[in-house]
């Protein structure tokens, strides 16, 4: 047996769940440069989901894509994080329905019983805070991929 590669994937939906820090960083790696408008955050109290309608960068296909010298893609994703009892953000105007997000990564910070906050940090020192009871976070795509816009893999300078 051996793990599972990006190349496996092919046109197939995602569908992830992380339950765990090791997991977390599996999900973080593919929503990477994701972009969202503020207005694509849904966070419903009763429920206990905070919820992001993201359009995030296919990381999994940028060799084949690169290969094939074809365009890169995006696909929309649902990354939805379970368990909260309460989020809090910061270096973002929530009240800005303009606004484009940029998510850089996801992390775990552990509590105590296996609560703790998950942590979405984003492009331009902002970040958004998930008080949760336990780690559990979905993420899974809900369109067919498109060609990027801008027709480049996202790029950090070192």
């Amino acid at each position: 047996m051996s793990d599972a590669r990006f190349e496996d994937a092919g046109e197939s939906p995602l569908a992830l769940r992380a339950e765990s820090a090791e997991d977390l960083g599996v999900i973080a790696a593919l929503v990477q440069d994701a972009v969202l408008p503020i207005t694509e955050i849904s966070w419903e109290a009763k429920s206990r989901r905070l919820a992001f309608l993201v359009n995030r960068f296919r990381w999994e296909d940028q060799a084949q894509a690169e290969a094939a010298r074809r365009p890169f893609e995006r696909v929309q994703s649902l990354l939805v994080i379970s368990g909260v009892t309460g989020v809090a953000s910061t270096g973002i105007d929530r009240h800005d329905r303009d606004m484009i997000l940029s998510i850089l990564d996801l992390g775990f910070e552990p509590g105590e019983d296996g609560a703790g906050q998950v942590i979405v940090t984003l492009a331009g020192d902002g970040a958004i805070a998930a008080r949760v009871e336990c780690l559990e976070v979905d993420l899974r795509d809900v369109t067919r991929p498109y060609r990027a816009v801008s027709g480049h893999a996202p790029h950090h300078p070192d």
